[in-house]
């Protein structure tokens, strides 16, 4: 029988015995089964109900309903354990999977079609991973008080999303909770940030703090390990883009960790994924053989950061899913990454953590941290250290500032060298002019001076007032119309004297 309440308050009564609940725990086989079952009846349900706006009490609505394995007049009968299943939000998240492109049909297909796969989990947290076999959709175990705070999130995360649905947050799908032998599983669906189709040759979880941040002797010997912020440090020296992927890059993580602060969370992490291009040629593996092409919008790495900028022109056979190329040293990459793990609030849990380890360690170190502290750090981390911007032009820029030196320095050559010539004309005159005015000045000469008659005297006088008249009446003068020299120069008899 399906009921709808405003509140998770099933399971919480008292446990049954330990004998009793170890006798009938599921299994995992079991637990994954009720979970698809769960979701596919959900979904299928939800399909007889009329589309119409969300309301703001639609973010508060959980529905709940008894799958008995021998089946009732309202559910199917199945080979699981009897469990109990709760949609959370079921209209809102309706609304949520129209505005990425996700048809019923298609998102039935990818939960329940074939078994989920079950992922390993590098993080501190307890939470189980399982991956659908379209590399679609990834579907997380979360603690309670994380499902209470999404649930709590998903009015400013309506209004987030419609503002601007290319974002590096994650794009939740649905959130469902299955209760079956005592034991309550929550799990959010979300989408997959790493496609198992290509091969991820670097993985890191990044979040820009140093205090325990490599990781373990134990992941590091798992066949595909995730590093950490340290890790990055050692093994590489940034990820370069070209300016303009970068800037969008940036821009995309500056807007999400903005929305991230208002919400007071904290203790995020970046999702990087690397795959070398130059070492393997990107290979489809069979079971994405039969995708039916992408069924989400805005799913992929690319797309997330494009914003308003215009789309690339789509490939004939493009085996990139979607990853944003990049360059170390030599090597071509294609980047995969996204903003996980964002269902952790600055409470006074959070709070009391950051102060103990502030007192042990340096507080700016650690990761727990107030959200706008935790976000500035964050932002400086990816934009200094991760992602680099390549500087295609600096060569050619300068090659082409000497060249046009050169260009500026020959004409200007040829434009003096006129000006030389009649400069060395000039000078020539006037060293006439101090040869027949000056010659008395030198220190050196005999004590007896040139016969100069009054007549040449006169003449010398009106020459040089004729050339004062003409400065004064001309500010320019002409370079190449030098000034004659001195008519009244010495005469060889009168130089006699000196030789």
């Amino acid at each position: 029988m399906s009921t709808t309440a405003s509140a998770d308050s099933v399971g919480r009564g008292t446990k049954p015995s330990k004998a009793l609940q170890d006798h009938k725990k599921p299994t995992a086989t079991a637990l994954k089964g009720a979970i698809q079952l769960g979701i596919g009846y959900a979904v299928g349900n939800l399909s007889s109900k009329p589309d119409r706006d969300v309301l703001m009490q639609d973010f508060s609505v959980v529905e709940s309903i008894f799958l008995p394995s021998e089946g009732s007049n309202l559910t199917p009968a199945h080979h699981y354990p009897d469990f109990r299943l709760k949609t959370y939000a079921p209209l809102a998240f309706r609304y949520f999977r129209e505005l990425f492109g996700i048809k019923p049909d298609d998102y039935l297909y990818s939960m329940c079609n074939e078994p989920l796969i079950e992922l390993s989990n590098p993080g501190a947290s307890s939470s189980w991973f399982y991956l659908t076999s379209d590399d679609e959709f990834i579907i997380k175990t979360v603690q309670h008080k994380e499902a209470e705070f999404l649930q709590k999130l998903l009015p400013g995360y309506y209004m987030n999303l419609n503002q601007n649905p290319r974002t590096l947050l994650p794009k939740f799908y649905g959130l469902y909770c299955i209760q079956c032998s005592g034991v309550t599983v929550r799990v959010v669906v979300m989408n997959n940030v790493l496609p198992r189709a290509i091969k991820m040759h670097y993985k890191y979880d990044l979040k820009g703090s140093s205090y325990k941040r490599r990781a373990t002797r134990k992941e590091r010997i798992k066949s595909s390990p995730t590093f950490k912020d340290l890790d990055f440090h050692e093994m590489h020296e940034g990820l370069h883009f070209d300016p303009d992927t970068y800037s969008a890059l940036m821009k995309t993580l500056q807007r999400d960790c903005r929305v991230l602060e208002s919400f007071k969370i904290m203790d995020y992490s970046l999702l990087l994924g690397i795959h070398v291009i130059d070492r393997k040629p990107l290979v489809r593996e069979s079971r994405c053989d039969s995708r039916r092409g992408q069924k989400v919008l805005y799913s992929t790495a690319l797309e997330s950061i494009q914003g308003n900028t215009k789309a690339p022109e789509p490939v004939a056979d493009d085996d990139t899913l979607g990853g944003i190329p990049a360059k170390h040293k030599d090597e071509n990459l294609l980047i995969f990454l996204g903003i996980i793990d964002i269902l952790q609030s600055y409470r006074f849990i959070k709070k009391v953590e950051h102060s103990w380890k502030a007192l042990v360690h340096d507080g700016d170190t650690v990761s727990v941290h107030r959200p706008s502290f935790y976000a500035d750090r964050f932002l400086k981390f990816m934009g200094t250290t991760v992602f680099k911007k390549i500087h295609h032009l600096r060569g050619a820029s300068s090659r082409r500032k000497r060249s046009s030196f050169y260009v500026l320095k020959s004409a200007s050559q040829e434009f003096l060298s006129p000006l030389k010539e009649d400069k060395k004309e000039e000078k020539k005159a006037q060293s006439m002019d101090n040869l027949d005015g000056n010659f008395y000045s030198s220190s050196k000469q005999p004590d007896l001076l040139p016969r100069v008659s009054f007549e040449t005297r006169r003449n010398n006088e009106e020459d040089i007032k004729n050339s004062e008249a003409r400065r004064a009446s001309s500010s320019t003068i002409a370079l190449d119309d030098p000034q004659p020299a001195p008519s009244g120069s010495l005469s060889y008899s009168e130089l006699g004297v000196y030789l």
